[in-house]
């Protein structure tokens, strides 16, 4: 049974509606009230063209530091099909086709705003393309995020035009036959066209939006990874507190230290007397660093909100103010600076963790050297900190920020870029790398609380350990570890581990 459509509208989005566009396949649908904001603004452009006697940058002109090229009316169309041949330069591996879909997503939307002048045949076929799955081929290098996200959106688009490539249902075609396939003619571009398709940052809110709502459920997954640590660190609850949080009160911090009281309440192994008055930071300090880091993703998904919800086209079409305004809302600044601090943010939840990792294979507070009984013959968990530690040096050298370089383009009139595209792909990757860094966390907590029995851990942590017994088994000697790395990291994002979260512990993360 078919969901209902999204309707697109210049309503804005948000995280909920995105997650749910996807989750359940949705299809979207044009209503009337956007086909009428598209057609007047197409309306609005043909008029202007038609009564304009100077130049319109990117209509009746070249592109960038071509703009005091004059084109005759006769070669306007001519003009947005050669904007996206040329621009078509990506090289790298292919962006992740749900991406792509989603870039297709926030076209759509930022068309139906009625500022960008195109047809309404334009937006229904990328529609149509979006409802059939037909996902251009799209190359990961080669946006600088300045003019937007020229290079990708091309290949995005050309398809369009019958050119380029797309997958489908698992395979890949040249999109003249995906064409001929479904009986469906090449689009014939109308002036500014091109322009409007390929001038906006989609490829880095795609990729941005991908990575808070990976980030918002990787906090929950540090969270209850870092309190299994703490419990089998035999660590103290007093910094957890709820009156050491109310005398500092950060969001991030005091949240973050609220979902641990509440992960541990209950604990045997917590509340007994402890001969001891300190923890390591690495342990003392998780509400602090989770805490900022959960504040980052807070801010930066607010940014990037107003970004998907924006025109950022060029130029824009002011129907309203009978002005056409060559701006520079395509920039990628205020983005790429919000990914690069996300970066950081990010990052630091795989160092702490891997610190975490270290104390637990150093032979403390009653622990086996390495986590095995007979150290020597064993390796143990020597070897997996150390893989987390080459991710945590990966992620140092990604979380450089991209936004601080800028390269001039166009014989010097783009001369300041964003490059607000590397910082999105980067932080995806730095991601990646946290998930892998808290699931041989967690693969080293499992283990090192075996050693703390018969005392009883929580009731969600006693609940989650049986879950994850079922996948991987207490280390007696040495085994094939990458296998119980990839079971783990796979078991920490499963349905049954978000369920036993609980989304009552994180109400303002929710999405």
């Amino acid at each position: 049974m078919q969901s209902t459509p999204h309707y697109i509208t210049d309503k804005p989005l948000n995280y909920e509606e995105i997650r749910t566009i996807f989750e359940q396949n949705q299809r979207l649908a044009l209503p009337d009230a956007t086909i009428t904001k598209i057609e007047n603004s197409r309306n609005y452009l043909n008029k202007k063209i038609a009564e304009e006697e100077g130049p319109l940058y990117g209509i009746t002109t070249g592109f960038g530091s071509l703009c005091d090229r004059s084109i005759s009316n006769s070669q306007l169309a001519k003009l947005q099909e050669n904007l996206l041949l040329s621009h078509a330069v990506g090289v790298g591996e292919e962006v992740n086709p749900e991406i792509v879909k989603m870039m297709m997503l926030l076209k759509i939307h930022a068309l139906a705003y009625g500022n960008s002048g195109v047809q309404y045949a334009t937006v229904q076929r990328i529609v149509d393309m979006f409802n059939e799955d037909i996902i251009p081929v799209v190359f990961e290098k080669g946006s600088l995020g300045a003019s937007g996200d020229l290079a990708p959106l091309a290949h995005t688009f050309l398809p369009l035009l019958g050119l380029g490539e797309v997958n489908y249902k698992g395979q890949r075609y040249q999109s003249a036959d995906m064409l001929k396939k479904l009986n469906w003619s090449p689009l014939k571009l109308q002036s500014k066209e091109g322009l409007a398709l390929l001038n906006g940052t989609q490829f880095m809110s795609a990729h941005g939006i991908r990575a808070i709502l990976k980030a918002k459920r990787l906090h929950k997954v540090a969270d209850l990874v870092a309190a299994v640590s703490l419990e089998s660190f035999d660590g103290l609850l007093e910094p957890f507190l709820q009156k050491v949080q109310e005398i500092r009160p950060h969001k991030g911090q005091t949240d973050t230290a609220s979902a641990f009281r509440q992960i541990l309440e209950g604990s045997e192994m917590m509340h007994r007397k402890k001969s001891y008055v300190q923890d390591p930071y690495s342990f003392r300090c998780i509400p602090q660093v989770h805490g900022a880091s959960k504040d980052a993703v807070r801010y930066v998904s607010e940014v990037l909100l107003t970004e998907i919800n924006s025109v950022t086209d060029n130029p824009t079409l002011l129907p309203d103010e009978d002005r056409i305004v060559s701006g520079g809302n395509f920039h990628g600044e205020p983005l790429a600076i919000n990914f690069d601090y996300l970066s950081i943010a990010l990052a630091e939840l795989g160092n702490i963790s891997e610190r975490r990792i270290y104390r637990l294979i150093a032979g403390e507070r009653g622990l086996p050297e390495f986590l095995v009984v007979n150290p020597g013959l064993n390796s143990g968990f020597m070897i997996p900190q150390y893989t987390a530690a080459a991710l945590v040096n990966q992620n140092k050298q990604l979380a450089m920020p991209s936004s601080v370089d800028s390269i001039p383009s166009s014989n010097e009139q783009e001369d300041h870029v964003s490059m607000g595209a590397n910082a999105a792909t980067k932080l995806l990757r730095i991601i990646d790398n946290v998930e892998y860094i808290l699931a041989i966390e967690f693969y080293n907590a499992a283990q090192a609380l075996e050693f703390r029995r018969p005392r009883k851990s929580s009731g969600l942590i006693e609940k989650l350990m049986s879950a994850y017994r079922n996948e991987v088994t207490f280390v007696t000697e040495d085994t094939f570890m990458h296998e119980d790395i990839e079971k783990t990291n796979t078991f920490l994002y499963s349905t049954q581990v978000r369920e036993l979260i609980g989304d009552h512990l994180y109400d303002e993360y929710n999405i």
